[in-house]
């Protein structure tokens, strides 16, 4: 049998606050959506911003994380596996079908004031590896901090 691969890789907006549920059994389960947008030029040459919505889940320590750090316009960097549910409709009778994205780690990079900042592979108060929380330098201060005087060569 060939191998095969099942991974989906999303750094976006949450597009509006995370809805929060238990199962009958107690786990916690997380329903969210996520913005990704996309820039095109169209045919007149004009760039052309293209926004695609994901379905999103999460489950156990994960969704106790979306629902204490994460809000609408929250960002977020996210890693899981593509599933489609399906069911059919008691009204109707149709078949139907959702495409969801099932969340295996999360990275919160929104600022305290948008969020908060951490990583659900740590402890909710760490702070993220990919967001840089120092406030910008100015190229004079960067300059300034990269001199190196002869008491900074080794021989």
């Amino acid at each position: 049998m060939a191998k095969s691969v099942n991974k989906v890789i999303l750094l976006g907006n949450v597009g509006k606050d995370p809805e929060i549920r238990s199962t009958p059994g107690g786990t916690m389960v997380a329903n969210f959506t996520l913005a990704t947008t996309d820039r095109q030029k169209d045919a007149q040459g004009n760039w052309q911003d293209k926004t695609e919505w994901h379905n999103l889940v999460a489950f156990s320590r994960t969704a106790e994380i979306i629902r204490d750090y994460v809000k609408k316009g929250s960002k977020l960097y996210i890693e899981g596996k593509i599933q489609t549910r399906s069911w059919d409709d008691k009204e109707s009778g149709q078949k139907r079908y959702r495409t969801e994205i099932i969340v295996n780690d999360i990275s919160l990079l929104s600022s305290r004031d948008e969020g908060s900042s951490s990583s659900s592979s740590g402890s909710p108060s760490s702070p993220s590896s990919s967001y840089d929380q120092r406030p910008a330098a100015s190229h004079d201060d960067y300059a300034q901090s990269t001199e190196i005087s002869d008491d900074d060569i080794p021989f």
